[in-house]
């Protein structure tokens, strides 16, 4: 603490002291003071100033992230950056050069004062033909509303990657603003209409670690189990605030504390809720991104309440679940991550998968939902993960998740990943009659490892077969690093349940989880995939697998706007006028109805009528831990 209120003092006093150099002011030995400054944003672009100190070599490297941590696909922020420049002590333009879309060269470096440029952001232009980072790790410019994403504003350069860095952010007095990154002092203007508020960063993967959020934001902080939790939401049509949402977040969190018990926490965490009005010009990438300490999230502003609270449980859970792996547990590649020349793990069944499982398992667990629930969810998985390459090697995937073929299975991590949680959920039961499970397992790895000392990717899984036993090695080696497919009965038999085809409400999107829709990016249509035989509504309206929808209730339909028009048929309820305009082979099918109950044939999991008191147990131990 002592030592942070020192580097503290001189950062602030070479701020003050503006561009003027003493000569031992050398770039490795002080923080990178860097400065955005909102109140200057012009064309939804905000300047940035970088100012490194004094270098001693004659040719260094700016770099902004191609890659970031948690999205496991290629962002290019450099791709949003403008008109970017390099001046020297005498105020005069030094010789840059771009290397790639992220890289910028600066010769003459001896005498470089700062970098100047300015940054676009990336969720207006989604709906575009440029592409874009995942929602949640990009950015927003707007009067009312800056998600801050850090890693789309500030870079590195390649001598000084380990230096401490002094943020800047200058905007608005009257504007609200949440950080995750503490903010160390503030500033006003001579007139009190701007204030400055000054951030520490320890290195510039807290740069990266760290999301803000500054403009018209709906703010409650709340204390769980010891964590202070601070929700910040911008509802842009103001349909929501963050009391309407604070009792399903509170809820959710104090469950997932009580399932964590004592693995290690954080004294406070951020929840930044972006909801997406319905534009052209809005984020479609709906999700979460998670951090150390926080999490950003971006979901529809038309979600209906129930549904949106549903998905705040799913998505935002799931965030938290991170701080097990791959905050506490994680390898290598991981804990060195490169931003421009990343190398993946092999074990995003642990990192996405095992959290998407502690993220569904902990509910019925808590008693948030049913076990009845609980079955369902695990058995869209199922029917969900069918849709992709069930044969290959999840090991290999995840070592070379940016490259097809495996990049197309990405999602299958949050379908079948939680599935190999669940396998390994239920073996650790089995073989230690009840009392050990893959929670225990990755406390028992977070005690070993933790944030600070990663593992070695290629000698986790005999590791983890040592700490437990030889069945877990032998399912990690043949489903996991090899090519055989699960066969999930065989799981289900060992905690007493079974099987069932069945008749299933379901909805107008999806059978029992599984999406009907697919999408051809070449001619930037959505059609009715074979599901759709499955689905009752559609097919007794006469619906045929590859049918392309072109219009939906008077909007027509195109792959940038699928996901708006898509969330909003999750509302649709029975009774509710529907229209579809539908291309069939060139010629135009039109439904006008009312919606009835749509149904599925599908499978249901239940408790065997024989199923033995010993397996029962097994269950018991196994969904109440």
């Amino acid at each position: 603490m002592k030592n942070i209120c020192i580097l503290l003092s001189v950062g602030f006093l070479l701020i003050g002291c503006g561009s003027t150099k003493q000569s031992n002011d050398i770039a490795t030995n002080i923080p990178i003071a860097t400065s955005v400054d909102l109140t200057q944003a012009t064309d939804d672009k905000v300047p940035v100033v970088i100012n490194p100190g004094r270098f001693v070599q004659d040719t260094i490297k700016y770099y902004l992230p191609k890659v970031v941590q948690g999205t496991y696909s290629v962002s290019d922020f450099g791709k949003f950056v403008d008109d970017f420049k390099a001046i020297d002590y005498k105020g005069e333009e030094l010789e840059i050069k771009k290397i790639d879309t992220n890289t910028w060269m600066i010769t003459n470096a001896k005498q470089l004062d700062k970098i100047t440029y300015k940054v676009n952001d990336t969720y207006d232009i989604e709906n575009t033909e440029v592409e874009t980072p995942f929602s949640p790790s990009g950015t927003n410019i707007e009067s009312d509303n800056y998600v801050l994403n850090l890693h789309g504003f500030i870079g590195y350069f390649d001598t000084l990657k380990n230096n401490q860095y002094i943020v800047e952010v200058t905007a608005p007095t009257e504007m609200k603003k949440t950080s995750a990154l503490q903010k160390s002092a503030s500033k006003k203007s001579a007139d009190g209409s701007k204030t400055t508020d000054v951030y520490f960063a320890t290195r510039y993967f807290d740069i990266t670690d760290n999301p803000m959020m500054y403009g018209a934001l709906d703010v409650e902080e709340f204390e769980v189990g010891g964590i202070k939790i601070v929700l910040s939401v911008y509802s842009p049509n103001k349909l929501y605030t963050a009391a309407s949402i604070k009792e399903t977040v509170f809820k959710m969190m104090k469950a997932q504390k009580t399932y964590l018990g004592d693995i290690n926490s954080t004294p406070r965490y951020d929840i930044y809720l972006y909801l997406a009005p319905q534009s052209q010009s809005a984020p479609t990438g709906f999700g979460a991104l998670e951090h150390h300490t926080s999490t950003v999230v971006v979901l529809p502003e038309a979600m209906p309440a129930d549904a949106l609270a549903t998905a705040m449980i799913d998505v935002v859970s799931h965030e938290f679940f991170h701080i097990v792996t791959p905050l506490s547990v994680h390898s290598e590649d991981v804990h060195y991550f490169d931003y421009n020349m990343p190398t993946f793990s092999k074990h995003l069944w642990m990192y996405e998968g095992v959290t998407e499982y502690f993220a569904s398992v902990f509910q019925v667990d808590q008693d948030l939902v049913t076990e009845d629930e609980f079955f369902t969810k695990m058995m869209g998985k199922i029917k969900s993960a069918q849709q992709f390459d069930d044969t290959m090697s999840f090991t290999t995937m995840s070592e070379n998740i940016l490259n097809e073929p495996y990049a197309k299975n990405y999602t299958n991590v949050y379908e079948k990943g939680a599935l190999i949680g669940m396998c390994i959920d239920i073996l650790l039961r089995e073989e230690s009659k009840g009392n050990r499970g893959i929670l225990s397992l990755m406390k028992e790895l977070s005690l070993k490892y933790g944030k600070n000392k990663p593992f070695e990717d290629d000698k986790i899984i005999e590791e983890i077969t040592e700490m437990t036993y030889p069945a877990i090695g032998q399912f990690l080696k043949t489903h996991v690093e090899g090519n055989t497919p699960i066969n999930y009965n065989d799981f289900f038999a060992k905690v007493g349940l079974g099987i069932k085809k069945e008749k299933i409400k379901t909805n107008y999107i999806q059978n029992a989880g599984a999406l009907i829709f697919a999408g051809d990016q070449s001619k930037n249509v959505l059609y009715f995939t074979d599901l759709v035989a499955d689905n009752s509504f559609w097919k007794e309206n006469g619906v045929q697998p590859n049918d392309i929808v072109k219009e939906v209730n008077g909007t027509k339909l195109t792959l940038a706007n699928a996901n708006t028009v898509l969330q909003q048929a999750f509302s649709w309820q029975v009774g509710d006028d529907v229209e579809v305009k539908l291309d069939r082979g060139g010629k135009e099918v039109l439904i006008n109805t009312k919606l009835t109950q749509s149904y599925t044939n599908g499978n249901k999991l239940t408790v065997l009528e024989k199923a033995t008191k010993e397996q029962l147990n097994l269950k018991n131990s196994w969904l109440k831990g």
